[in-house]
């Protein structure tokens, strides 16, 4: 099967797949929407079993980011790139540099920051081979990790989702299941909740993150499997995606599931169940986009905090409308969200059209 026949593909305008002999690099950019400007999107650096498993992840996640910019209204385009992690020892300064020379090779056309497996450091490494790069820890409007941003950015999402599915914002006493919670966006998302008076359930393949969360916040351990099994009111997905299938479903007691991780359901008919259940779905691109928000503000050449933030306003204005057209309407929240997106996106690129004409 080729790129082209690929399920995922949905016209994608670049794929490049490149690779690196000195360094072990094996990477693959996926260029999905240019309609609102140069595509912006992380780079995540994953074991994956195959090729054609990080091939799947990076056209899914490229996507996402078309739809999660264009709902975010920020002037950029959606792509994503992933890199197979070399199996041993290697030299890590050295492939990402070998990366960044894969992002200089597009000229522009896409912009990489951080995403799973990759720190900032790892990107002052491609900043040595391109300036596409953002998500710095130094320089004139550096952002630094994303992290505390989108953490921010759901955590607002889920007092949304709660006012509509518990009947109120406040946090106090509701039970929180936390999927990924060690990790960057997990961990600013616990401490979130747990000030705010949450009682979190907490799972990782990090167990030493996971024994920090404990000491730090009386935080429950459960097993990774465990997880959606817990009598929680909150399901908060931060890990990897495809998490809500026809084998955890029917698991899942949670009233509402919002979480950061991207692609949470394994298939778009998968919002289709959720609702028959009577759960309310947060679609993942619009409440986990506090980070390419912050990310869009290094970008502009200014950080300015108090963008963010309105920023961030706007995307629990963009959910509510969403889960009150799911709630009005009947119909899941992720299918009314990829329409809206889609349509936005059409919007775009018809206007650049009509400048060209």
């Amino acid at each position: 099967m080729s790129v082209l026949e690929h399920p995922s593909f949905d016209n994608h305008e670049k794929v490049l797949f490149a690779t690196d002999e000195v360094t072990g690099l094996k990477a693959i950019i996926g260029v999905h929407s240019t309609a609102s400007g140069p595509a912006c999107g992380g780079c995540r650096m994953w074991s994956y079993p195959n090729s054609e498993a990080a091939l799947t992840d990076v056209l899914r996640l490229s996507q996402g980011m078309s739809y999660k910019n264009i709902m975010a209204d920020l002037p950029i385009g959606g792509g994503k790139s992933v890199i197979m992690k070399p199996e041993g020892a290697f030299d890590r300064q050295a492939l990402f540099e070998a990366f960044g020379r894969a992002v200089e090779s597009l000229n522009g056309q896409y912009t990489t920051a951080e995403d799973v497996g990759v720190s900032p450091d790892d990107m002052m490494a491609v900043r040595r081979s391109t300036e596409y790069v953002v998500g710095l820890p130094e320089g004139k409007a550096a952002s630094g990790d994303p992290s505390p941003v989108t953490a921010d950015g759901v955590f607002r999402g889920i007092q949304v989702c709660a006012e509509r599915g518990l009947g109120k914002r406040d946090l106090n006493g509701v039970k929180v299941a936390i999927q990924g919670a060690s990790g960057h966006v997990g961990t600013y998302l616990a401490g979130h909740l747990a000030k705010a008076g949450a009682d979190l359930f907490i799972t990782d393949i990090n167990q030493d993150g996971l024994d920090k969360l404990k000491a730090e916040y009386g935080a429950t351990i459960v097993g990774l499997d465990e997880i959606y099994d817990q009598d929680v009111d909150i399901f908060a997905p931060c890990a990897l995606g495809a998490v809500i299938n026809k084998d955890t479903i029917e698991r899942i007691k949670a009233k509402i599931i919002a979480g950061a991780a991207n692609n949470q359901l394994a298939t778009r008919d998968m919002g289709e169940e959720v609702l028959k259940r009577g759960k309310i779905y947060a679609p993942d691109y619009v409440i986990n986009a506090g980070g390419i928000i912050n990310v869009m503000g290094e970008i502009a050449g200014d950080f300015d905090p108090a963008w963010v933030k309105g920023k961030l306003d706007g995307l629990e204005a963009t959910l509510g409308e969403i889960l009150d057209l799911s709630a009005d309407q009947g119909r899941p929240s992720n299918l009314i969200a990829d329409e809206l997106a889609r349509q936005r996106i059409e919007e775009k690129r018809a206007a650049k059209l009509s400048k060209v004409a």
